[in-house]
């Protein structure tokens, strides 16, 4: 699901025609959407797409759902839930349906009146800082239909304001337990999946009736797919509030931090202290989220806000996928304290600033070039680029370049190399006693081979003849002589 993951913001380029015609389910008239060649998310996709996309709308809560039982009841084993069914199956002498339908009721965690309240309660006060606190305006790329969107840039103000009121209010004023989302966690996965799906729905049926720029909107024939991928690219309400931006900064990424903290609250009221491993990944996690706030100007040039229509893949993804998977480290180390020696504490800690190093360095690279239109000096020599045109749907030509030196000519996403350096060490942190914490690196490991798949698919699109060239300059597309 939509993670966080940031990649290079990409520079890609194609031709797009926009026109009237009638198309996309529950249309019965003719609406402007993207048709003809165009770039961004697929619009022509085959019967097994659909199918995958309904079977991950499907299963995606349960393996939320299973690894959150694995935690809570039986110490983070991660093959704990299913042996209990194998078990109950083999010994029971009901129906293997009843037997089932009873595991699934103690499986699925109870909703609770407070869950609920915590969660919407969070959803409101981040959207009121959203609006209300000070922010510059960024701009995203040209959209395929032509746009080129402002947005409101305040993560950083949003995530110190949010952290300095959460201890505030728990550790000083005594108002609620610091540890207040781990103790109501199961309850926190219910609403969460209740807002995830809510905001889907919305979002699909918004791109329908009230879209905030039609011209964008692509429809690929299946609603299955068009509720998992999205019909629009920026839906908005009103002229600033994004929804991209405000759910994957807000309710997610400022919660990542809010989350570990909660969980290592929990550690100390469990053992009295807390052990030098969880404060390890509160120390990466609060990098890499300091880091996206910091830069979240940059953001708006990722493949996320460029490329991503809004539908179950970051409605859902934001609301419920990111804030439990990405956290799964400090809930293993509530069950599982472990000590680290100083020796393996301060080798997981040099990887994880080389995995960052790697990560910025890069990308900064990327921004120089940008913002001296190519005339500046990558390694001591004059930067290497590639000029090139595309057009949008409008008629419009445009103009950017691509980086082919330095680290963009090492390989296409080295910035990757970094993304998925500061991931093992993240999970490295939790030692090597079960391996739930290290579901967080293989999954980031697919989720980045797949977006390079997605981003080469989508700048042969926008670049055409130009992406050839740089593809021929630039052959690998994550790790010479590998990939």
């Amino acid at each position: 699901m939509a993670p966080p993951p940031r990649q290079r913001p990409s520079a890609s380029t194609s031709t797009t025609t926009t026109t009237t015609s009638t198309m996309g389910p529950l249309s019965a008239k003719n609406v402007p959407h993207q048709i003809g060649k165009t770039w961004g998310r697929a619009r022509d996709i085959s019967l097994g797409t659909i199918i995958m996309s309904f079977t991950i709308m499907m299963t995606t809560p349960l393996v939320v759902i299973y690894f959150w039982r694995a935690c809570d009841s039986f110490q983070c084993d991660i093959a704990g839930p299913a042996l209990q069914l194998a078990d109950r199956v083999a010994s029971s002498s009901k129906p293997i349906t009843d037997t089932l339908g009873e595991w699934l009721r103690e499986f699925v965690p109870t909703p609770t009146a407070s869950g609920f309240q915590l969660y919407y309660t969070w959803l409101l006060f981040q959207a009121l800082m959203y609006v209300l606190v000070p922010a510059k305006i960024g701009y995203g790329q040209t959209t395929p239909a032509g746009y080129t969107l402002p947005y409101v840039v305040n993560g950083l103000r949003v995530w110190f304001i949010t952290h300095v009121l959460y201890f505030a209010l728990s550790l000083g004023a005594g108002l609620f337990p610091a540890s207040i989302i781990h103790d109501n966690w199961g309850g926190l996965l219910i609403a969460a999946n209740s807002y995830g799906y809510f905001l889907t729905l919305f979002s699909y049926f918004k791109a329908l009736l009230f879209p905030s720029h039609a011209a964008d909107r692509k429809f690929s024939g299946s609603i299955i797919y068009d509720i998992f991928m999205g019909v629009e690219f920026n839906p908005r309400l009103g002229k600033w509030f994004d929804f991209k931006l405000f759910h994957n900064g807000r309710p997610g990424i400022v919660a990542w931090t809010l989350i570990n903290a909660s969980f290592a609250a929990a550690q100390y009221e469990r053992i009295g202290y807390i052990t030098n491993s969880m404060i390890l990944v509160n120390i990466l996690h609060a990098i890499y989220v300091l880091d996206f706030f910091y830069n979240e100007d940059w953001y708006l040039r990722t493949i996320d806000i460029c490329h991503d229509h809004f539908g179950f893949y970051l409605a859902w993804g934001d609301s419920v996928w990111l804030p439990y998977m990405y956290t799964l480290q400090s809930h293993y180390l509530v069950r599982n304290p472990v000590d680290l020696s100083p020796g393996y504490f301060s080798a997981v800690l040099g990887l994880g600033l080389l995995g960052y190093y790697i990560f910025r360095a890069v990308n900064h690279q990327k921004d120089v070039v940008r913002s001296s239109d190519g005339k500046c000096n990558i390694w001591g020599k004059p930067a290497r680029v590639l000029r090139t045109e595309f057009v949008t749907s409008d008629g419009k030509v445009h103009r950017s370049l691509l980086l082919v030196s330095g680290f963009w000519g090492v390989s296409r996403h080295f910035n990757y190399v970094g993304d998925l350096t500061i991931s093992l060490a993240m999970c490295m942190a939790c030692g090597v006693g079960h391996v739930l914490p290290y579901f967080y690196v293989v999954y980031m490991t697919i989720l980045l081979l797949h977006r390079i798949r997605r981003d080469d698919a989508r700048c042969r699109g926008k670049y055409g003849k130009y992406w050839e060239e740089y593809s021929r300059l630039v052959p690998w597309k994550l790790l010479p002589y590998v990939y």
